[in-house]
Formats: C-alpha cells, structure tokens, sequence
C-alpha cells in the first residue's frame, strides 16, 4: 500500500466500469487525485461552509481536481463494454492536500477469473462465513422442528379433548398471537444490537416455552395458549435475525445462496420433526416430541454463543482476505460499515419513509400471500392426508414431509440459480420479479391440481410441486429486502412478516372454519391460489431491486471533445431525490467497486462525516 501526495500521484493502469445509472464509460490510465479547494472549481457555494453540488464540476477542474481522466480508447462508440475482471479498491479522502491510498486485492469467491471451481468452493468451505451460514441454518432448523411438532400432536390432542376442528385451528393459532409481536421489534433489535444475541434469546425462550406445553395442556386450555403464544413471540425474531446476519456477513454476490442454504435447513426442520414426532409420541407419549426439540434448543445455543459474532469487523479470528472480500462485495470499506452499522443502530427506523415506497408494499403483499399459503399447508396438512385419504398419524408424517424435504432442496437451488444469473450480468430487479413468479404461479396451479387428487401419492406429488416451487420465494421478496434498504433488513422483515403474520392467522384458523362448515378443504386451497395470481400480477408492477431507501442514485456525464472523451464528472442523488452535497474539509469521498464474473463496477458513494 502506498500513499503518494494528491497532486502529483498517477493511479496504476486498470479496466473498470463506472455505472451509476444513466449513462456508462470505462475508465482506463486514468489519473484520480484526492478532490483538493486548492486546485480551485466552478460551481456554486452553499452557504458558509462552500460546499459544492458534484454536478456543477466543470470539465477543466475534474481534470485537475480529480475524479476522472479517460482517453481516446476508453469507449467504444456505444459507451459500453465489457471490462476485464481486476479487483482493486481505490479510496480518496477528499481533503485539503490529501493523500490517495491504493490496495490491490486478489480475494473471494469471485475475485480471479481463472480460479477453479474447487478452490471456490474448499475456500468457502473453510471460511468463517460458512460457519455462520451452518449455524444459522441449524438454528432455522430447530425453529420450524419446533413449530411443526403441534401441528403432529394436534390429532392425538384433538380426539384426547374432544376439540371441534374449529377449535383446533385456535389451538394451531396461538403460536402466531406472539408471533405477530415480536417480529418488527425483533427486526429493529437485530438491526441494533446484532442477529447473534437477539437470536440467542429467542432459542432461549421458544426452547422453554416447548418443554413447558406438556404442563401448561394437563393445567389448562388458557394456560396452553398463553404459553404457546409465548413460543410464538421467541420465534418471531428467527427470521428478521437471519436476514441482519446474512447481511452483515455475506457478500451481495453470495447471499441467495446464504440464504437459501438457512432456509434450507428451515424446511428440513419439517421434515425432521414430522418423521420423529409419531416415533416419539409412540415410545414417549404425545408430548415426547417437545421434550426431545426443547432439549436440543438448549444444545443449539451452547455453540451458538461462543462461536458466532455479530459481523466480520467483530470475529478476532477472521482472515484479513475474507474480511476485505466481504467489506467489498458490500460496497464499503471497514470504516464506512462500521459508521453505517453505528448511524443505523443509533437512529429510529424511518417507517414513514419505508412505507411510502411502493417496492415496500410489494414486499408486505408477497409477503401476506407466502404466510397465508404456508401456514395452511404447515398447520393443517397432517390433518388434510387424516381426514381426506383416512391414513394413519405416521402415514400422514410421511406424506407431509416429502413435500417440506423438496422444498428444502428446491430453496437451495433457487438461491444458487439467482446469484448466477445476478452474477451473469441480469439486473437484480428481473431476477427478483422472475424467481418470485415462479413462487407464486407454481404453487397456485399445483394447489389447483390437489384439489383434483383421488389419492394420498398424488397428493403428495402435488404437494411436492406447490412447495418446491414456493421456495423460489426465497430469491424473490425474501432477498429484496436486502436490495431496496439493506441497512434496514431487519426491521423491514420484522414489519412485513408481522403484516404477513395476520394473514397467517387468518388462513390458518379460516382453514379449519371452512372445513367444519364445508366438510372440505376444496374452497380453501382455491382461494389461496387465485391470491398466489393476483399477487404475482402487483408483484411484477410494483417491486425492483433498486435501492428505494438510503444510498446513492447518481449518472455518469461523459464529455466529448474532439477525437475521444476527456472528462468525466458525476452527478448523485438519494434514493430520497434529495440532491447531494459535500464540502472538501469535511467529507470523505470513497471510489469503491463490485467484482463479479466478466463485470467490474466502479460504484461512487459518498459518506458524510460529522
């Protein structure tokens, strides 16, 4: 690393893109200086401070003041091209007479164009950040084994207590009462004091409230769904933790992958619980199978605890590549996210703001629909394969988990397939609207077809389409969050899962009225797929995978004279559409870029100090 003075320092030669919304060229041989009053600018003066507007830079003072310097051979006549892959960080402090420092990376998954596919994948193997992934996938694992047991244990109860079906959707319920509450305030609390405590607490308490269920249901029906309210209210901050982890810890390139390896393990809880819960009951009476998941939420956390940290910036063991290649696939240096994360900790959410945006309300539509579909298939399916084919408990466990085992795998898959097509050069907003059609239009035609099914295997099949074709959700408006407000992620899950959450009571208790009344579970699954079409409709309209909350919109200007283009300068707004400015003494004015396979984006960004 070397610091040479600001008006006398050439950058070494290097391909990169700048793309900051409108307009594109590359930059090549090109000559950055820190931004310096000294060397004098044009443009107009803001009050006492002076500072400046980005936009009103003149093409001789960006020469000599220094963002941009491109030659004859920088552009093709379109103004587009495919640079060659090159990772390199370049950071400006934009002082009186300051020094520009330059480091050269060679780091990540994504850093070398000719690195084998082996070493990618033994480097992320060996990383901290799939320890991370692992527990967090083990920890949603738990979560839904948990979830699911009642909805096993509901039959045996149900004929022990003589409950009407309607009265067992209230039973099946309950867990959500809490769940609705604790999911923005869960959000808000992993956004300001890290996913890794607020996730401790919540196994904690969800783990005790499961090995408290079998007193509370031999003391009382009240005491039952008080306490099952109490599990509900521990796991409502699961979700909103997982995505404030996966956020800080993985790269903007890796992170459907990350994600959809947690959500992974989120469903092959299903499956575990539904296939152990009838052996359980069997050798320990019905409420084994909450002794047994309690127990092992408390094994979880002893792990949890003294191996896993908030962020990179906090592991004392992280490699110095790894916390550079994460920082980077971020946008942000070290500093930069430290401040961001401490701005975003210390400050109330902007709600107001959040819910103006109309990308926003595509997310709290997607997401009143997923929880409306998943709650009825997660609650009720058991009892669906009892009451329609009349097979026994394990025979139902068997046909249920099927579907939850391919939705586990299909999830994965999904998220794999999303980060290559981002990686391929796809926007991030075509990406998102096609993996979230594809989890709603499956499942809303599967859901059609298992209405027509005469017995338990094609059922099953069904089944097995509907949620693996769900999973593709988790591409979709799962990750979203992260694309229109990632400083933000927590909270805005935490607000729309609890928008969701209602519709999930609805559905979940409604199923189990229209079954009484009906007889039937036909007219329900109907409903839930016509609401899969219409959403996908709103979806498509409304959602993008622009940032909508925070951050930077700005245009690259290119300025011809003569036999190729001379200058370069940059014009920002705030997703806000507030104009940017900064003045020289005070600000820091960083050059970072993406790196991605055949693409290097060179991304300006401006973080105002204090």
């Amino acid at each position: 690393m070397y610091a040479p003075n600001a008006r006398q320092m050439t950058a070494p030669t290097f391909d990169a893109r700048i793309d900051c919304g409108l307009s594109t060229g590359r930059l090549k041989q090109s000559s950055l200086l820190a931004l310096n009053p000294a060397l004098g600018y044009k443009g107009r003066c803001q009050g006492k401070k002076r500072s400046l507007k980005i936009r009103d830079f003149t093409s001789q003072n960006m020469l000599s003041g220094g963002v941009a310097k491109m030659s004859e051979s920088s552009c093709s006549a379109s103004g587009m091209f495919r640079p060659r892959i090159l990772d390199q960080r370049i950071h400006a402090q934009a002082v009186s007479g300051a020094d520009m420092a330059f480091e050269d990376d060679s780091i990540g998954l994504n850093a070398l164009a000719d690195t084998s596919q082996t070493s990618k994948l033994m480097d992320f193997i060996t990383s901290e950040r799939a320890k991370v992934v692992a527990m967090v996938a083990m920890g949603m694992s738990l979560c839904n084994a948990n979830r699911i047991v009642m909805s096993v244990a509901i039959v045996p109860l149900t004929a022990t207590h003589g409950w009407s079906s309607s009265f067992a959707g209230i039973v099946q319920s309950s867990f959500l009462w809490g769940y609705l509450l604790s999911g923005v305030a869960g959000g808000a609390l992993a956004d300001r004091y890290g996913g890794k405590i607020v996730m401790a607490w919540g196994v904690a308490i969800w783990s005790l409230a499961t090995l408290l269920t079998p007193w509370a249901s031999n003391h009382s029906v009240g005491m039952l769904l008080a306490v099952r309210a109490l599990f509900g209210l521990a796991e409502g901050v699961a979700l909103p933790c997982m995505n404030t982890t996966i956020s800080r810890w993985f790269p903007s390139t890796e992170r459907a992958t990350a994600v959809g390896l947690s959500m992974a393990g989120f469903h092959l809880g299903n499956v575990i619980s539904l296939l152990a819960s009838p052996i359980l009951m069997s050798q320990a009476g019905v409420f084994g199978p909450f002794l047994t998941f309690g127990l092992l939420g408390f094994l979880w956390l002893s792990k949890w605890v003294p191996a896993i940290h908030n962020d990179p910036l906090s592991h004392p063991r992280i490699s110095k590549s790894e916390l550079l290649y994460i920082q980077d696939g971020n946008q942000s240096s070290s500093k930069s996210t430290k401040k961001s994360t401490t701005q975003t900790a210390n400050k109330m959410p902007p709600f107001g703001l959040l819910f103006s945006k109309l990308p926003t309300w595509a997310i709290i539509v997607a997401n009143v629909t997923n929880n409306w579909g998943y709650f009825v298939l997660l609650s009720w399916m058991p009892v669906y394969f009892k009451t329609v084919f009349d097979v026994n408990l394990k025979q139902a466990a068997w046909f249920s988990a099927i579907p939850w085992a391919s939705m586990a795998v299909a999830g994965y898959g999904a998220g794999a397939c999303s980060d290559f097509l981002i990686q391929s050069g796809y926007t991030v907003t075509l990406v998102r609207k096609i993996m979230q059609s594809i989890g709603f239009l499956g499942p809303g035609l599967a859901l059609l077809g298992l209405n027509a099914a005469q017995n338990p295997t094609i059922a099953s099949a069904w089944l097995t389409a509907a949620l693996s074709l769900s999973s593709f959700s988790q591409a979709g408006f799962l990750l979203n969050m992260h694309d229109i407000a990632p400083q933000y992620a927590g909270v805005l899950h935490g607000i729309t899962n609890t928008i969701g959450t209602f519709a999930a009571i609805v559905s979940t208790i409604g199923t189990g009225y229209f079954v009484q009344w009906l007889g039937s579970f036909q007219c329900f699954l109907t409903l839930t797929a016509v609401l899969y079409f219409v959403t996908t409709i709103f979806w498509n309209l409304f959602a993008t995978g622009e940032r909508a909350v925070g951050g930077l919109v700005g245009t690259v200007h290119l300025e011809h004279a003569g036999h190729g283009f001379d200058s370069c300068w940059v014009s920002l707004q705030t997703a806000e559409k507030h104009s940017v400015f900064f003045n020289p003494k005070k600000t820091k004015f960083e050059m970072m870029r993406h790196v991605a396979p055949n693409d290097v984006m060179v991304d300006m960004m401006l973080a105002m100090v204090a």
